[in-house]
């Protein structure tokens, strides 16, 4: 009993200390203090103040990590006291460096064993698989600054206005900087920095280019017009034709982005492409008897055998698993609590699927990777987390979002498939009446046609978490054949100028959350696409 109160009250004056200092201990570093503690009662202060020195101010949990890749100072400021016990101090910090050498060691056999993993889905293997990974990121995180955000912004801006400039619509096209006080009717392109309705029921745009800003106004009387301009979102690349002098401007056209396939692509063989979504495995609403079910049907052991037969191409658009600690009180839902473990499971799964149909895999916010788009590939989980997957011959993970294309064949090119989670979808929901009166959550691909229409995924700068690297990734540089999208739950498919929007069913029965703010998944339904006619179906599992 003594030894426990001692040691609470070791813990207690090494908290103390540690907020002293500027720092807050893990359980694993707490324990390392704990040891220098017993060895001599000044030696923590001294260390914790020594680092809060030599480390970043922002720096303010102290983990096992992070005291390791300072040990060095730790050592040398340990070498400087004038005490009896320096000997034993540095002992049992050798042994916490032979540790961080092991760790490095670790690491580095980690990513040498995910190279080779990664390096056995070649171009061969792709080419074998009548497959080609377009478009796959793996930006690394770093430090932001303002300067970061301004670069991607303005990559945005100039690729948006080399797509609007061919556009008829735009006459007289100037800058913002350029338009005299004259009366006249000019164009520009510009970016929407803000939007408001004002006393008389119009709406006030202020737009800016690389030049200047200005405000225009759009008539509510002219309703067309109006309308386009409550579709408007901030950070809107779109061009304006207008009219009016230097003291106010009007809108007579509002152009968009837009984007637009000249004609369908058929593939020559009769093959069939299907979509999945949102598995959330380790969930206790995870409705693995219906998963199975799809897998029996893929392996031609259920109805429509020939069809089943027929599928060369299993697309997944994340959210594979239901993760851990992703919003508060969700372990009272997991069955599965370890998140390598829903990994093994869920590896487990997609091992029944025939190994002649290829997998393709893109995260999504669930899943064990950041949650800021683009989202690397699985291959790159800290931890190893997802290593269960890499040792499927047939699966290929990518980022999200990414680009594909399958069915290609001796040189001749296949259907190019967008595919993108949808963590942007909700946002541009809450933001546009149209979509928000409609309850556009029953009907995804009418919110899909917005990102068509905008040729972003995630227009505004509110809509989604992302890296803001020099160019931006979210942008809809290509034109696929198909825009493929999970998040919603819901199955829905429509063509949009030519494309062919699908969005993704869910495994997952109702939760709790989704009860609470109306929505209603519609799950086990699978779309099919036959790449040789264009024909879809939504095939039900439930």
């Amino acid at each position: 009993m003594e030894q426990i109160v001692t040691n609470n009250a070791t813990k207690l004056q090494l908290i103390k200390i540690s907020i002293k200092t500027g720092f807050l201990l893990d359980s694993e570093t707490l324990g390392i203090f704990e040891q220098l503690y017993k060895i001599h009662k000044d030696f923590p202060e001294i260390i914790l103040s020594t680092l809060r020195v030599t480390l970043p101010s922002e720096k303010r949990m102290l983990t096992r990590e992070l005291f390791l890749s300072a040990i060095e100072n730790v050592i040398s400021t340990v070498k400087n006291q004038n005490t009896k016990e320096i000997e034993k101090a540095l002992s049992f910090l050798e042994t916490l460096i032979e540790e961080k050498s092991q760790l490095k060691k670790d690491k580095q056999k980690e990513e040498n064993h995910m190279a080779n993993i990664e390096s056995k889905k070649t171009e061969k293997e792709e080419e074998i698989r009548n497959i080609k990974i377009l478009i796959s990121y793996n930006l690394k995180s770093k430090k932001f600054e303002v300067e970061d955000f301004v670069k991607y912004f303005r990559n945005r801006f100039n690729v948006m206005k080399s797509w609007l400039q061919g556009k008829t619509e735009l006459e007289n096209l100037t800058s913002i900087n350029k338009i005299s006080n004259t009366k006249q009717q000019f164009s520009i392109i510009g970016m929407i920095n803000q939007k408001r309705e004002t006393k008389n029921k119009n709406i006030m745009l202020e737009v800016e280019d690389l030049t200047g800003s200005a405000k225009f106004i759009v008539n509510s009387r002219k309703e067309d017009i109006f309308e386009k301009a409550k579709e408007l979102v901030l950070d809107d690349v779109v061009g304006l034709r207008c009219s009016g002098n230097g003291e106010i401007f009007f809108v007579e056209e509002i152009v968009f982005p837009d984007i637009a396939l000249n004609e369908r692509r058929r593939l020559e063989q009769e093959e069939y492409a299907a979509f999945i979504s949102d598995l959330h495995v380790g969930s206790a609403r995870f409705l693995e008897d219906n998963f199975n079910r799809f897998i029996e049907w893929l392996n031609g052991k259920l109805e429509h055998k020939e069809t089943a037969k027929k599928v060369k191409y299993l697309l997944v658009l994340g959210d594979t698993v239901d993760g851990v600690g992703v919003y508060p009180g969700q372990e009272e839902l997991l069955n599965i609590k370890d998140i390598r473990k829903q990994y093994e499971k869920l590896a487990e799964l997609l091992k029944k699927i025939r190994e002649d149909i290829t997998i393709v895999l893109c995260p999504g916010q669930h899943d064990a990777v950041r949650v800021a788009e683009p989202q690397p590939s699985l291959y790159t989980s800290f931890n190893n987390y997802t290593s269960p997957l890499y040792e499927l011959k047939n699966l290929f993970l990518v980022s999200n979002p990414a680009l594909v294309e399958i069915g290609s064949k001796e040189k001749k090119s296949g259907l190019k498939i967008l595919m993108y989670h949808g963590a942007s979808l909700h946002s541009i929901i809450n933001d546009i009446d149209k979509l928000r009166i409609a309850k556009a959550h029953e009907n995804p691909a009418t919110v899909i046609k917005y990102l068509l229409k905008k040729r972003h995924l995630a227009p505004s700068h509110s809509f989604t978490t992302y890296l803001p690297a020099e160019e931006d990734s979210l942008l809809i540089k290509e034109v696929p054949d198909v825009i493929a999208i999970g998040e919603m739950h819901r199955p829905d498919i429509e063509y949009y100028n030519n494309i062919l929007i699908i969005n993704c069913s869910c495994w997952q029965s109702i939760t709790p959350f989704e009860e609470k703010v109306g929505n209603h998944p519609d799950p086990c339904k699978v779309p099919l696409l036959n790449l040789k006619t264009g024909s879809t179906r939504i095939l039900d599992f439930s």
